[in-house]
């Protein structure tokens, strides 16, 4: 079976955009991973409206991206953090990679990147690559060769 041959129903970049693949809910992951956690933080800093932030902030929630965490300041009533759990830092090489993307084709960069990204050990930029379960690092799209798996359905 090829490429084409193949359903896309079950595809895990189809699946997996169905969940964050949209603007909005890609920049409230960002904020997330960059420390963020108040709604009114997230409304701020994003720009979105709290309709928007709200159904985002749920959805990411039911799909245990998000995890809620109560606080309270003195005098106000109770309310939620939102915090990534494992399944959404999972997610944060794909931020970098959109990161890494967007300084080399958008903008320009003269005056350095907006989030300076280094290494905490020895200070370098990091970087997103691809790598093998052997540990060959920096594989191109050349290097790899793609072929339907064992999950592919046939096209109905």
């Amino acid at each position: 079976m090829e490429w084409l041959e193949t359903s896309t129903e079950n595809c895990p970049v189809q699946l997996t955009l169905d969940l964050v693949g949209e603007k909005w809910t890609l920049l409230v992951l960002r904020d997330a991973s960059n420390g963020v956690r108040r709604f009114d933080e997230f409304r701020r800093h994003i720009g979105m409206s709290e309709a928007v932030l709200s159904d985002r902030l749920r959805k990411l929630t039911e799909a245990g991206i998000l995890r809620t965490v109560p606080y309270q300041e003195p005098g106000s009533r109770s309310r939620n953090e939102y915090r990534l759990t494992r399944k959404g830092w999972d997610l944060w090489p794909v931020l970098v990679a959109l990161k890494q993307w967007g300084e080399a084709y958008t903008g320009d960069d003269a005056e350095g990147p907006v989030l300076d990204l280094r290494h905490g050990t020895c200070g370098a930029p990091v970087r997103v690559t691809v790598e093998c379960e052997q540990g060959h690092t920096a594989l191109s799209p050349s290097d790899v060769s793609a072929r339907p798996g064992p999950g592919a359905r046939p096209r109905s």
